[in-house]
């Protein structure tokens, strides 16, 4: 069975803090989790030349709050072993795909943005979070991972790259239809894609086919 791993490393952290002041936030104010002080010394400036000072910044951070930082790590991943096994059972029934990899890593993140990387099979989750919502984050993170590797080629020829990242992301309704009773927290989305989720949840209440959902959802997003 898969298993997540929970990590600290100060300099991922690092990278998020520059992405959460220089990227596109998806109208989510996640900027104000980054101290004002730090953010004026990297706005607009590249990660070469912001990352020392980030550095600087979480070595200390690290350095004075670790073992409170452990602890809220330990409690996210002695909280997801309650749920590990039936969400990844879960996620290959819906998807009717296997779980392709053995290990997926969970970074804490001291901003409240949580990147990822599905080519490396890694995913963040905030400090800020409770443990219930970590277990959500978690879960939406690891949706993504399956659709990018079983089903992202196939949706860009038809609609390309900007269109799988919308469907991509209201995908995670299912998260609602199917694993609220895990977490209890509901997978919010973002607004811009209110539309695309109900549509999605009609569906599939419909017809509870992976595939078939796809499909529908690529005829939808084309028109």
């Amino acid at each position: 069975m898969p298993k997540v791993l929970f990590k600290l490393d100060y300099k991922k952290d690092a990278e998020n803090y520059w992405g959460t002041v220089n990227s596109k936030n998806h109208g989510v104010n996640w900027v104000d989790s980054v101290s004002f002080a730090l953010r004026k010394q990297i706005k607009g400036k590249s990660w070469k030349k912001s990352k020392n000072i980030i550095y600087k910044y979480l070595e200390e951070f690290y350095k004075k709050n670790g073992k409170k930082l452990k602890f809220v790590l330990n409690q996210f991943s002695e909280i997801w072993k309650l749920f590990e096994k039936e969400y990844f059972k879960r996620l290959e029934r819906i998807t009717k795909r296997k779980i392709y990899a053995k290990e997926f890593t969970a970074y804490l993140t001291t901003v409240n943005r949580c990147p990822y990387d599905q080519d490396k099979g890694w995913f963040m989750v905030s400090l800020s979070s409770s443990g219930l919502s970590a277990c959500k984050i978690i879960g939406h993170e690891l949706m993504h991972f399956q659709l990018h590797h079983y089903f992202e080629k196939g949706i860009v020829k038809k609609i390309g790259t900007e269109k799988f990242w919308d469907l991509k992301e209201a995908l995670t309704v299912l998260l609602n239809e199917e694993f609220k009773d895990l977490w209890i927290m509901e997978d919010m989305g973002y607004t811009e894609h209110e539309e695309l989720r109900e549509f999605i949840s009609k569906q599939w209440r419909k017809e509870k086919d992976f595939d078939k959902l796809i499909e529908k959802c690529v005829e939808f997003l084309a028109k």
